[in-house]
């Protein structure tokens, strides 16, 4: 780890959370061998699944303000620890304040001393398909497929984040678990719903986006269709 690294780790985890007297790891124990990075792992370097789920959102999200009731929202955090956390992470000037209105927003401080370290902490993540936040997508409906690529596994030039294969789609379960994978992830996904036939029908005629999808780097969550094996190891020879 770069001293640049090791200096920021200190800063950030001892200056907020010693106002409590609270008692926290330096990031250098567990941070040797991490890459990629776990959200579990992440989350517990800073010792507080909120603070990782705001710190991830704004990271995620530059240029852009966004009000404590939306990134209550968006991050699925109470808006009364949304306001604590902001607080401390305006103190550290980690996220600037500005009033519009009436109204106070956030946005990310990029002139923050440490913000590049941070970026290179949040480049690190990685969704595993093994990973337990996926386990609401399992039950919206029949699911027959789940490939994830882009945002979950850190591979800037995909183009969707998650392929979806679901037949007797229940929308409403399908709604509440993505809203729970961005809040989880900190950020807007791209996916791509359909059902088997559909699917089948891609297959056929040699669809290009699911071709060039397959092409590039991805992970399987679930996978109950035969015929996409065998049409992948097509693709291979």
């Amino acid at each position: 780890m770069r001293m640049s690294e090791r200096a920021f780790l200190t800063f950030f985890f001892f200056f907020p959370i010693l106002e409590k007297g609270e008692n926290v790891f330096t990031v250098s124990v567990f941070c040797n061998d991490c890459n990629p990075m776990s959200l579990v792992l992440f989350d517990s370097l800073f010792g507080s699944k909120a603070r990782a789920r705001l710190i991830r959102f704004f990271l995620l999200n530059p240029g852009m303000e966004f009000g404590t009731a939306t990134i209550a929202e968006k991050t699925l955090i109470s808006k009364v620890e949304t306001t604590r956390e902001l607080a401390r992470l305006a103190k550290m000037r980690f996220v600037v304040e500005h009033s519009r209105k009436g109204r106070r927003l956030f946005a990310v401080n990029e002139d923050f001393p440490f913000h590049t370290e941070l970026k290179s902490l949040v480049s690190k993540l990685n969704v595993h398909a093994q990973s337990q936040v996926f386990r609401k997508v399992k039950v919206i409906g029949e699911v027959k497929l789940i490939l994830i690529s882009g945002l979950f596994i850190n591979y800037a030039k995909g183009k969707v984040d998650m392929i979806l294969v679901v037949n007797n789609l229940n929308r409403t379960k399908l709604k509440r678990a993505i809203t729970l994978l961005e809040a989880e992830v900190g950020k807007e996904i791209r996916f791509v719903l359909m059902n088997s036939e559909e699917l089948h029908y891609r297959l056929n005629m040699l669809d290009r986006f699911f071709i060039e999808f397959l092409e590039g780097p991805y992970e399987e969550v679930s996978n109950k269709v035969p015929e996409l094996k065998r049409f992948i190891s097509g693709l291979k020879k």
